[in-house]
């Protein structure tokens, strides 16, 4: 890791930050992930969320949707446990969703919420729900994030064990500004958000900058324009809630998972060209980037 006018830059060196894995592990001792995500035809960000949450080391993974996304996701990654709610129930408010949330909650230990979550008017209530009722870490984005833009009440339920992670118009609208004005000082951008609110923000851009809840800063250098597709964003809440699983800190997992996630997009570049990567091919090269430390191949 090098320190460029007192913004952290993390480099090949520090992939050996990834824990070993313990010769005596279950699967109970890497985390149970929780990922709240997904709407009615449109299940994919929840699988990309789910899928990369794994393959960083999570012992489960299960996936929080409503339940017309029950079979595909099965079949897509039958490793998950799938749990699923009707969306009248929670804009209800109802003693069946209520229940239903607080088993789930109850499970995790970290939480993923809002990739593909859409922006229906039950969407508020289930944000707001999570937000009032989580106690583990929680990885804020897409449309949880745009919900809390809208409602801006929804910031009063932020605690230092939240981690958003807005892209630069996600995060113009959470604070009101022009995409441009955002861009213009990313650091700024993200520190200001972290001072205020006590988070963890990860400010996804071509050189993304993480403001840690522990006052560290970090900007991510090894970013391609081949994660310039959507899915992406879903593969990198995966990926820092799988290191969570791991035993990194908020503010770690946040600035190290935008490293790696860099150089995962990076890997399926060199063998797909950097306009034809997919984000599921971009979870895929996980495990490829842990096989470079030494201990974690074997």
């Amino acid at each position: 890791m090098t320190e460029k006018d007192g913004i952290r830059v993390f480099g090949p060196e520090d992939l050996e930050r990834i824990p070993k894995r313990k010769a005596d592990a279950n699967k109970g001792t890497y985390g149970h992930v929780l990922v709240i995500a997904g709407s009615e035809g449109m299940c994919g960000a929840a699988y990309l969320s789910a899928l990369a949450a794994y393959r960083t080391g999570a012992g489960l993974v299960r996936v929080l949707t409503p339940e017309s996304n029950r079979l595909i996701l099965q079949i897509l990654l039958p490793e998950a446990i799938v749990s699923t709610y009707d969306p009248g129930a929670v804009a209800a408010g109802n003693e069946e969703w209520k229940a239903c949330l607080e088993e789930a909650l109850n499970w995790a230990d970290v939480i993923v919420l809002g990739p593909g979550l859409g922006r229906k008017p039950y969407v508020k209530r289930l944000v707001e729900d999570v937000l009032e009722a989580a106690f583990v870490t929680l990885v804020v984005d897409a449309d949880a994030l745009n919900t809390i833009a809208e409602f801006p009440y929804l910031t009063g339920y932020y605690t230092e064990n939240i981690i958003i992670t807005p892209h630069v118009a996600e995060m113009a609208r959470l604070v009101g500004k022009t995409a441009g004005e955002v861009a213009e000082d990313l650091t700024a951008s993200a520190r200001d958000y972290r001072d205020v609110h006590g988070v963890t923000c990860l400010l996804k851009s071509d050189r993304s900058v993480i403001a840690g809840n522990d006052g560290s800063l970090t900007r991510t250098e090894a970013g391609t324009p081949a994660l310039a597709k959507g899915g992406t964003g879903d593969v990198l809440t995966g990926i820092i809630a799988g290191l969570i699983c791991l035993g990194l800190g908020e503010a770690e997992a946040a600035a190290f998972g935008s490293f790696l996630h860099a150089l995962c997009g990076r890997r399926a570049a060199e063998k797909l060209s950097v306009h034809g990567v997919l984000a599921r091919e971009v979870a895929e090269e996980i495990p490829g980037v842990m096989r470079l430390v030494p201990g974690v191949n074997v």
